[in-house]
């Protein structure tokens, strides 16, 4: 006899009612992180929030060298994503390694 067979259950126990398949819960993952506000135009956001600049050695960029300029999360986390901007500091690619090379 099984451990899970209905004999087993201890009396007044109530049995769930509806409990969700793995694919109901799989499915509903999917929607709701795709009905969250994406986090990745955080970058973008930041740039035009602080400028192309970078906010410690003060490096200024354009469009063609850009890519040269990150985000820098001041809290260490790059989940925290206000949408005010004031966990942000753009810095260049320099100036980000010396942050996270110092341990921030």
């Amino acid at each position: 006899m099984s451990l899970r067979s209905s004999h087993n259950r201890k009396a007044g126990r109530p049995k769930p009612d509806n409990v969700p398949s793995s694919e109901d819960i799989a499915r509903d993952v999917r929607r709701m992180k795709h009905e969250q506000k994406p986090a990745h135009n955080y970058r973008a956001l930041s740039l035009e929030m602080h400028g192309m600049i970078c906010a410690k050695c003060a490096r200024e960029f354009d469009e063609k060298n850009k890519r040269e300029l990150t985000v820098h999360h001041i809290d260490g986390n790059d989940a925290n994503n206000p949408a005010d901007g004031s966990n942000w500091e753009n810095l260049c690619i320099h100036c980000h390694e010396d942050a996270h090379s110092r341990g921030m």
